[in-house]
């Protein structure tokens, strides 16, 4: 597929006005190109992966994203220090920002994204849906917060500016809606600058599918396919496939047409998406067009077989597009790999990545009616921001990288995204790397019936510990036990085994702990011979290496990769990974982050009892009006807010008592366990 280019506008080198995986992916494509890469970065991006990518690089000094990379004035500065002819937004921070493209082209920068008079007419909206129903678009209706009854019930509310589901709330009872409307704009203002909140119908068990639209400077608009994006933890996507499944033909074309009529509406160029809420009954709305690029934008890529950035690049050039998109072949499944724990609340993570590896397969995929490899295989792809010894702060979103299988079938696709999620090596921050392999295994996702409810139906049975988890636990400490005994001269089992320095009147002893558990492994030496497991039953040694053990429990054998943190002063007393594939009849993999309990542990210092701990790092936001110590307060009471990685966190109280302290206020930044309040726990009634 090829575009023709009517004004020569040549691009020679490309700023990325943004950082993490997008920009390493549009630089991927800009040196594929010939093109120059220039990065930005703020200091506690200074040594980022992007930052390595790129030819260039300009400091955005300071850390907050208002001081850095939402700065339109810095970021143009840097374009033209750097001698870069373009900039590209990616997705997020400026993206979306009309002054900050109409400063980008003042400047004699090309743009590669919309025109900004395109991008105003869709920034709110609001706005966007009083254009959509002009151009005969479906829409939801809207609804007065002020004049709300029972029977308005539910509602979504939704901050007009912005998105990623920030200001986001659904209100299910009357009494609720006013401080859901405070507490939406007041997250629309801090993410946004724009408290702007609206309403509208909450379609319960919606599914969530868009279609990407691409347009020329000369009059074409194509609908490159849809999208199903309706997997979301607190209105943000985690699972995303093309094309979306199980939609008739007349809707999939009335969907394409909608989406061109909206393109056409603004006299759009370059890529942006139509998004829309399909109810139970197949109705559906229009919900907004992202005048970006989407973080999902690579299954289309994969099923269309385009490079959509090569694409935005071509089109700021002034190229045309063909008459006619390409059509689609086979499925893709992506996934969003986050460093969040979904069984504490989504709880963002931070700290050093002491290994990331997720297995990629380049190889081409067969497609009816096209040359290809033998059938069945699969393309995956991985489009990572971190790298295996980088930081991930709390400054930014949690997001380590995306996921992607191609393969001729939507069943193909999707079992292998979750082999290549299940064979990920990711140590150093907890991630959602099980839970997405339980998604994608999840009957109701097999069956391609899954909507925006998903998660509310069944994260918690999707985290809960597997039944063996205590075994499976216990096995795994056992494994980092012999692993850290055994030597590293390569000498024959046997002779290794027998030749470990043990005391042979007895087994010798060491503890783990992981969460609040601990385990105490006891090994027996055995002259000739692999050591015994006394306390476990079932279990024979059958290799241990000080990275690898196999164990052979209750007849099957099972392989347990141990890895040590090479820093051990870095972020925790010396933890241990221990890797193993699932258990038999198991749904996901298992990685167990021990840390080796001291014979004489050390005194801690002591906290209040009572004491509310920083759950995480991050910027206190708010605080409860009018909290003050000696106040009531009751269990699960929200005290605080914290902002971290892009998204806002509750901190409630332990306990119904009086607050005796409190520490926070906003604006401060605080560590993880750090000392927010204390709560004096009331005494129980007789």
């Amino acid at each position: 597929m090829t575009t023709t280019t009517t004004t020569a506008l040549p691009i020679t080198s490309v700023l990325v006005a943004n950082r993490g995986e997008i920009a390493v992916r549009v630089f991927r494509t800009a040196r594929a190109m010939g093109l120059a890469t220039v990065a930005v970065h703020s200091d506690p991006d200074a040594g980022a992966l992007h930052v390595r990518e790129a030819d260039a690089a300009v400091r955005l000094p300071g850390a907050a994203p208002a001081d850095t990379y939402l700065r339109g004035d810095l970021l143009v500065a840097a374009a033209l220090a750097a001698g870069a002819d373009a900039v590209h937004p990616g997705y997020g921070f400026l993206s979306e920002n009309a002054a900050f493209a109409r400063d980008v082209l003042a400047a004699g920068l090309a743009w590669i994204g919309p025109p900004p008079d395109a991008i105003e007419a869709m920034a709110s909206k609001t706005r966007a849906k009083e254009l959509m129903r002009a151009a005969g678009v479906p829409l939801l209706d809207p609804v007065d917060p002020a004049t709300a009854t029972a029977a308005d019930l539910p509602l979504l509310l939704k901050a007009a500016a912005g998105g990623g589901g920030r200001g986001m709330r659904v209100v299910r009872d009357l009494d609720a809606l006013k401080p859901a409307l405070d507490a939406a704009a007041a997250e629309a203002r801090s993410a946004f600058g724009d408290g702007e909140v609206f309403a509208e119908p909450y379609v319960e068990r919606g599914r969530h599918v868009e279609v990407q639209v691409l347009a020329d400077g000369h009059g074409t608009v194509w609908a490159l396919g849809t999208r199903d994006c309706s997997l979301q933890r607190r209105h943000q996507k985690v699972v995303e496939e093309a094309p979306a499944p199980g939609l008739p033909d007349a809707l999939r074309r009335s969907l394409h047409e909608a989406a061109v009529a909206a393109a056409r509406a603004v006299g759009y160029r370059g890529a942006g998406t139509a998004e829309f809420l399909l109810a139970a009954d197949g109705r559906p709305y229009f919900l907004e067009m992202n005048t970006r690029l989407q973080v999902e934008h690579p299954v289309t890529e994969a099923v269309h077989g385009v490079d959509l950035v090569a694409l935005q690049i071509r089109i700021a050039e002034g190229a045309a597009l063909p008459p006619e998109p390409p059509g689609p072949a086979g499925h893709a499944v992506e996934a969003r790999l986050y460093a969040e724990d979904p069984a504490q609340d989504w709880r963002p993570q931070a700290g050093t990545l002491a290994a990331f590896d997720v297995p990629a397969a380049a190889a081409p995929v067969p497609v009816p009616g096209a040359a290809g490899s033998p059938a069945g295989t699969a393309a995956v792809r991985v489009d990572a921001g971190y790298a295996a010894g980088d930081r991930v702060g709390v400054h930014y979103d949690p997001m380590l990288a995306k996921v992607i299988a191609h393969a001729p079938t939507r069943a193909e696709a999707v079992r292998a995204l979750a082999r290549a999620l299940a064979g990920a090596r990711i140590h150093g921050v907890a991630t959602n790397r099980d839970l997405l392999v339980r998604t994608l295994r999840h009957p109701e996702f097999t069956a391609a019936a899954p909507d925006t409810g998903f998660y509310d139906r069944h994260l918690a049975a999707l985290t809960a510990p597997a039944p063996d988890a205590g075994r499976a636990a216990a096995l795994a400490a056992a494994a980092a036990a012999l692993a850290a005994a055994a030597p590293t001269n390569g000498a024959p089992l046997a002779a290794r085994l027998g030749g470990w320095r043990n005391v042979r009147s007895g087994p010798q002893v060491r503890r783990y702990r992981t969460g609040d558990t601990e385990y105490e492994v006891r090994y027996l030496p055995v002259r000739g011979g692999p050591p015994q497991l006394p306390d476990l039953p079932g279990v024979r040694v059958l290799a241990a290496a000080p990275d690898r053990v196999v164990l052979e429990a209750d007849g099957v054998r099972r392989v347990f990769h141990v890895a040590h943190r090479a820093d051990p002063g870095a972020d925790g007393p010396g933890e241990v990974w221990v890797d193993t594939a699932p258990a038999p009849g198991g749904d996901a993999p298992a990685c167990h982050t021990l840390t080796p309990v001291p014979r004489f542990t050390e005194p801690q210092d002591a906290t209040p009892h009572g004491s509310l701990l920083a759950p995480m790092p991050g910027t206190v936001v708010r605080v409860a009006e009018g909290l003050a110590p000696g106040d009531t307060v009751t269990a699960g009471q929200p005290l605080l807010w914290l902002e971290a990685m892009k998204m806002e966190h509750r901190v409630t109280s332990p306990a119904s008592g009086t607050l005796t302290a409190l520490h926070a206020r906003p604006g401060h930044q605080v560590e993880v366990g750090a000392l927010l309040a204390v709560v004096q726990e009331e005494e129980p009634r007789p």
